[in-house]
């Protein structure tokens, strides 16, 4: 009797525990149009904790769900769809719309029609198309950019010197050539020389080196003439 007792003891906690059925739909669309193209997929609350399959004609159901608040998705190799937040209470199931990121409490004043009815919003896309030629993206390469300019003033400063003024020519030739003095002085390790050279350039004026003017002793006064002789007669 004590087996027996004990039994009927555990079926009346079964039957007191309140537990439901969730059930819903997949509506076919566009998207999805229907079971062999959605393949293997099941519908689960809180990560597996709950699941159910999807039948041949989009129906499914997840038994024996305890009274609580639950996020119901599909798991599917292909297709995304909604997620929705389930809350049970005693026997009556309300189904709310639910945004991912965005905390469950409080839920959505929105309360969606029961049974569920999901539908396919958009369908993964693994394969990516391989990347053709295409000259106009090269051509939008900055490093394509600086090398065409830089060919073209190659191939056309020849073209440019023969057509410049003898002043301007010169006046380049010269800069030319401070900026080659500039650039020398830099590589042989003289900063201070090569530093002055570029500052000379910049500012368009000859670097010269100043030599000391020669000096009259104190007390004698510098010679202005060596006399009569000089003078034109």
């Amino acid at each position: 009797m004590t087996p027996m007792l004990l039994v009927l003891f555990l079926g009346f906690l079964i039957l007191g525990t309140s537990a439901v059925d969730v059930k819903g739909q997949i509506s076919w669309n566009d998207i999805c149009r229907g079971y062999s193209q959605l393949g293997h997929a099941k519908v689960v609350l809180d990560n597996m904790r709950y699941s159910g399959g999807i039948l041949r004609d989009g129906f499914f159901i997840i038994p024996n769900v305890p009274s609580g608040t639950y996020l119901l998705s599909v798991i599917s190799h292909d297709y995304q769809f909604d997620q929705m937040r389930v809350d049970i209470k005693d026997d009556s199931v309300e189904v709310h719309p639910y945004v991912p990121g965005t905390p469950m409490n409080p839920p959505s004043t929105i309360l969606l029609p029961y049974p569920i009815t999901l539908s396919a919003r958009q369908r993964f896309n693994y394969f990516a198309p391989r990347e053709s030629f295409n000259i106009m993206g090269m051509l939008k390469s900055p490093m394509i950019l600086m090398m065409i300019f830089g060919g073209g003033l190659v191939l056309g400063m020849p073209y440019l010197m023969k057509n410049m003024d003898p002043e301007a020519l010169e006046d380049f030739k010269r800069e030319q050539a401070k900026m080659s003095h500039a650039q020398a002085a830099l590589q042989s390790g003289d900063l201070k020389s090569g530093f002055s050279a570029l500052m000379a350039a910049a500012s368009g004026q000859e670097q010269t080196n100043p030599q000391p003017t020669p000096q009259a002793p104190r007390g004698q006064a510098p010679n202005k003439s060596r006399g009569k002789g000089n003078k034109r007669r």
